[in-house]
Parts: structure tokens; C-alpha cells; sequence
């Protein structure tokens, strides 16, 4: 990885960016955290969050500690990202039914409401939201991205990292990477019927 770059891990908030954070850390990349959100039952091994991301639109001062670095971003922030940096993105996906079934089971155990919209027409926001980000993403001459899907990672971990190493400049330790994957913490999966 190039040191002046920027490594995002982005996706849809649930959609593995946590367990690609961790991935990245035992193959030898620092990170870029604060511990301000710790481990819970939702993420048992951590957020891996820096929270000043969150006000990428304010406040960008951040960035310059980011070079050569990997923080997290959820998919909406990055278009606020400006245009004097070199970003490199690991963008994770994952099946939008479980992506739901992950965000409704949060949203229970924090006691708020789960039934003010629809499951069909919560995924196709996602689904658009994702097409509108990774259209913009094509368009961007300063941003390198890397498209890896979640459920492929838990079933295969070694040959993603592999791939991911390669993007990044083949300087990780894939084995490590690989090492951490953990699909015991793969709870809101699809019924296998319903995913071929």
C-alpha cells in the first residue's frame, strides 16, 4: 500500500466491514481507531470505528493522519471525501436479506422500532443506494476500488485474501488475514434453499 493513500473499508452499515477491518490488521496494515464504540453483542470482536468519519463533511483535517492507514466509512459518506487524496476502497458486500435481518436484530436488542418500513422496500433502497455509490465510485480518476463479498469470504477466506493482498500491494500476511475470519459470528445468514 502506498504510504500518501488513503485506505477506505466502506459497505453498508451490517455488511462486514467490521470483520474486512480486522482482516486488515492481522495482515499488517495500522489502523486508524479510536475505541470509542466498543465490542458488543452486535460486533463481539469490535467496531473498529474512528468516529471524526462521521463528520467527513465538516471536518476532513483527519485525513492527513490517515495516509497510508485503513479506516472505516459507511458507502453514504464517501462522496465527501474530497478530490486531494488518493483513496484506495475495499468495498464489502453482502446479501441485502441479511443485511436486514442483521440491522432489525440490533435494533431489538437497543428497544427501538423495527416495523417503520417494509423488509421489500428497505431492500431496494439499499439496492439503489449501493448502484448510485458504485456508479459514482467509476467516475472518480483519485479512487482504486476493490468490489469482495462477505459470504464468499466466510466460506473461502485464503483465496480473498489473496486477492485483497494483491490489490494492495502484495505486503500482507494472507495466512494471518485468513486466520481471523470467523463464521461463527455468521448468525443472520439466508436459509440454504434460498441462496443458490
Amino acid at each position: 500500500m502506498n504510504p500518501e493513500t488513503v485506505l477506505i473499508v466502506s459497505g453498508l452499515p451490517r455488511s462486514g466491514t467490521s470483520m474486512m477491518m480486522k482482516m486488515l490488521a492481522a495482515g499488517g496494515l495500522p489502523v486508524l481507531t479510536d475505541e470509542i464504540r466498543s465490542a458488543d453483542i452486535d460486533n463481539p470482536q469490535g467496531y473498529y470505528e474512528f468516529e471524526r468519519v462521521k463528520q467527513i463533511e465538516t471536518d476532513q483535517a483527519w485525513l492527513e493522519e490517515a495516509r497510508g492507514k485503513v479506516v472505516k466509512m459507511i458507502a453514504a459518506l464517501l462522496k465527501h471525501l474530497p478530490p486531494d487524496y488518493d483513496y484506495q476502497v475495499i468495498f464489502v458486500q453482502r446479501r441485502i436479506e441479511e443485511i436486514l435481518a442483521s440491522q432489525r436484530q440490533m435494533l431489538i436488542r437497543r428497544g427501538e422500532p423495527i416495523d417503520t418500513i417494509s423488509d421489500e422496500r428497505m431492500a431496494a433502497l439499499f439496492q439503489k443506494h449501493v448502484e448510485r455509490v458504485q456508479a459514482w465510485l467509476a467516475e472518480q480518476p483519485n479512487f482504486d476500488v476493490l468490489y469482495v463479498h462477505y459470504n464468499s469470504i466466510l466460506e473461502e477466506p485464503l483465496p480473498h485474501a489473496r486477492r485483497i493482498n494483491e490489490f494492495l500491494g502484495a505486503a500482507l500476511d494472507v495466512e494471518r488475514m485468513a486466520a481471523v475470519v470467523d463464521p461463527t459470528l455468521y448468525r443472520q445468514r439466508e436459509p440454504r434453499k434460498e441462496r443458490d
